[in-house]
């Protein structure tokens, strides 16, 4: 599966495209000057808005953006759309919150657990779902996500109905306490940060240039010899590990594990964050997670009416932004976010 002997030019022949814009040599994670000075930005608003907003919500926010953003590397990459990704999300936020509530585990250690829950998890049903595509791949991950659901619904560890809760917040590596809001508010933003930089490297990574040739013209990346079943699985698997630890990070900030966060309707919320900031953009995700979760915490007071509201304003952004958000901007300046 090395593509040390292939060419770029094979890679861009595959996907039917013409080549990518090489980001020059020593650039740091293959940013572009224009995305280096949006991740800045995000940096910048990473660190202050703590001190304005209410650092619970911002968390929130922050988790959501690193599961988008997961999801987007599997659909706006590969062209693989999943209905159960809330599955490997889910079982995430149970794992870490079982570890960290009755072993007593450190909160960097329950997060990892959590994240090679999701990968295993995703190994095993990416291996089952990835023999097919379009619909009917999105129809398999579905299923499979509900058999998920319903084991979460019956398995003892889970608490059934009413989940896994007063889930402390543990400390980190055993040493610093992380009960205080602000304390576990900057390793939720380490953990975004360094996700979504692991993201952006893959994605621009010979690896990454596969994986868009895949999704553009999967028959003629298998005619120049690319294991395109194995491509996807990886790329499946990565998504679904990073879409765990999200999850674990979720059920420590919130301090509960419950059958919401590996419904249906979690994995359909995901896609919504991601077509609403731009589906195959970097950036996109994360603005998609903060104005959906933004619009959840502060259209709250009109009950029934926030999912009115939430499906007025999809329909506007498939109207008038048929890119998503970042992308039509993006389109707007010509500039690649």
């Amino acid at each position: 599966m090395s593509i040390s002997s292939r060419t770029q030019t094979d890679i861009d022949r595959a996907a039917g495209e013409a080549a990518p814009v090489v980001p020059k040599a020593g650039s740091m994670f293959g940013f572009s000057r224009t995305q280096a000075i949006a991740f800045a930005i995000m940096v910048l608003l990473v660190v202050l808005c703590p001190w304005v907003l209410y650092p619970v919500f911002l968390m929130k926010v922050l988790c959501f953006a690193l599961f988008a953003c997961a999801f987007n590397l599997l659909i706006g990459y590969v062209g693989l759309l999943s209905f159960g990704h809330a599955a490997f999300f889910g079982m995430g936020s149970y794992i870490t919150a079982w570890t960290v509530k009755h072993w007593g585990l450190s909160a960097e250690v329950a997060i990892i657990l959590g994240g090679l829950t999701g990968a295993a998890l995703g190994l095993v049903l990416g291996w089952l779902a990835i023999r097919r595509q379009g619909l009917y791949f999105a129809m398999i991950t579905l299923a499979l996500a509900q058999m998920v659901y319903f084991f979460c619904l019956q398995a003892p560890f889970t608490g059934g109905e009413d989940g896994i809760q007063q889930v402390p917040r543990s400390s980190l590596f055993g040493l610093l306490p992380l009960d205080r809001d602000m304390a576990i508010y900057w390793l939720v933003a380490f953990v975004f940060l360094a996700g979504f930089l692991f993201i952006h490297r893959v994605v621009h990574s010979p690896f990454g240039q596969v994986l868009k040739a895949i999704r553009e013209n999967e028959p003629r990346a298998t005619s120049l010899g690319y294991r395109t079943d194995d491509y996807k699985l990886i790329a499946f698997t990565l998504s679904c590990t990073l879409a765990g630890i999200a999850g674990g990070t979720k059920a420590l900030v919130f301090g509960i594990a419950t059958l919401t966060d590996v419904h249906y309707s979690m994995s359909g919320e995901v896609v919504l964050m991601t077509l609403l900031g731009g589906l195959g953009t970097i950036f996109g995700p994360v603005v998609g997670a903060l104005v959906v979760t933004a619009m959840e915490n502060y259209l709250a007071q009109f009950g029934a009416w926030v999912t009115v509201t939430q499906g007025a304003i999809f329909i506007l952004c498939v109207l008038f932004f048929r890119k998503g958000i970042v992308g039509t901007v993006g389109g707007w300046f010509r500039l690649e976010l």
